[in-house]
Parts: structure tokens; C-alpha cells; sequence
């Protein structure tokens, strides 16, 4: 509500991938946001107009400009899209205001309805296959890379008795699998360049570029 107070003219656009399988940003969040916005502002004695579109993703530029018509109506956008969208809107209108309406927090797993967890950081030098399909950088604490550390107990991290020690995690899974031989390889240093420390990253497929 701080975002948009000073205008009176909202575009509130959702978007029909992730966000709508996590019902924070889907077709129905986007009604069910404007409805709350509206009577909230109404409440404070102001009326705001908001005009309601879901894309099929934020994140590409192809679906962002269905937006083009509509922009000359409204004095800003507010996006239920994640950050990727949020920024892809504001690249794509310049001279209009974008806000964010969800706080994007990691690329994560469901485990239960309602419940997601964090399980890539996108780091761009992937070791599922060296560790059993589990994450260390993502799912161990101290993100080690030849662990465990001295503080698991229990199968737990040390951080809270609710959190799985990510490399008793690798330990049963590499097990299981009867490649315990491989709990021994040293993982040397990583370069964490390639998980952003280089500045921004993209990716150039040369098969698809034109």
C-alpha cells in the first residue's frame, strides 16, 4: 500500500507459472489482492482503480508485451510475479512505475501442502551428481563442501534440532545407492564466481541465439 498510495491508477498483473503453483501470485491471488487493496484504500478514504491481467510468464519478453495496450491507462504496475518478473516488466515500460507484490525468497521443493523448502541457490557448478542428488551448498548451513562438519548430532545441524544435517543426508542416500566409496572423494575449492561473485550471470545457448 506504501508502493502505490500516490497513484490512483494500478496494474496488477499475475503470473500463471511459479508463483501460481505456490498460490502467491496466480489469477486468483491477483483478484483476491485488488479486492483487499481496494477496500483497504476505500477504508482510508481513497479510491483506486485497478485493472487485473495474469500472463503466462513475466519472465519472458514475448509474454511481457501483452502489457503494451494497457499501459497508457495506468499510472503504475504492481507485479505478483518473483523478482525475474518484477525486473522484465520494469526493463520492458521504462516510464512506469513497478512494484513488487511478492518477496521472493529461493528456488525451493514442496514438501507438504503449504510447505516449501530451499534446495538450489543456482550456484552454476552443480554437484548433485557427485552427492548423491542433495544439495551442500543449498541444504548445509556452513554450505561445506567435504563435510560433516563437528557439530551434527543425531542426523541434525547444529543450527536447530529441526533442520537434517545435509551431509548425513548425502551419507544415507550415496549408501543406499552402495556408492559409499564415494563419501571419500575430495571436492576441491569451488569457484564461486560462476554463483554470482563475477558480477551478474547469463547463460548463451548458441544453438538457440539468433
Amino acid at each position: 500500500m506504501d508502493y502505490i498510495q500516490p497513484f490512483n491508477r494500478i496494474l496488477l498483473v499475475g503470473c500463471n507459472e511459479c508463483v501460481t503453483v505456490c498460490s502467491a501470485g496466480g489469477r486468483k491471488e491477483v483478484g483476491l489482492l485488488s479486492s483487499a487493496l481496494q477496500s483497504a484504500f476505500l477504508s482510508a478514504g481513497k479510491s483506486i482503480d485497478i485493472k487485473e491481467h495474469t500472463l503466462e510468464r513475466q519472465c519472458d519478453p514475448e509474454y511481457v508485451e501483452e502489457l503494451v495496450g494497457m499501459m497508457d491507462g495506468v499510472d503504475a504496475v504492481v507485479s505478483m510475479a518473483c523478482g525475474c518478473g518484477v525486473q522484465e516488466v520494469a526493463r520492458r515500460y521504462k516510464n512506469k512505475p513497478v512494484f513488487p507484490a511478492v518477496n521472493t525468497k529461493f528456488m525451493g521443493a514442496s514438501e507438504r501442502q503449504g510447505v516449501w523448502a530451499e534446495r538450489c541457490q543456482g550456484c552454476g557448478n552443480c554437484l548433485l551428481g557427485i552427492t548423491g542428488g542433495i544439495c551442500p551448498i543449498a541444504r548445509c548451513s556452513k554450505q561445506l563442501m567435504n563435510g560433516p562438519c563437528g557439530g551434527s548430532t543425531n542426523g541434525k545441524c547444529e543450527i536447530s534440532k529441526e533442520v537434517d544435517c545435509a551431509w548425513q543426508l548425502i551419507w544415507d542416500r550415496l549408501k543406499m545407492l552402495g556408492q559409499e566409496e564415494r563419501y571419500l572423494d575430495i571436492i576441491p575449492a569451488k569457484d564461486w564466481r560462476t554463483a554470482g561473485g563475477g558480477g551478474p550471470r547469463k547463460i548463451v545457448r548458441e544453438d538457440l541465439a539468433g
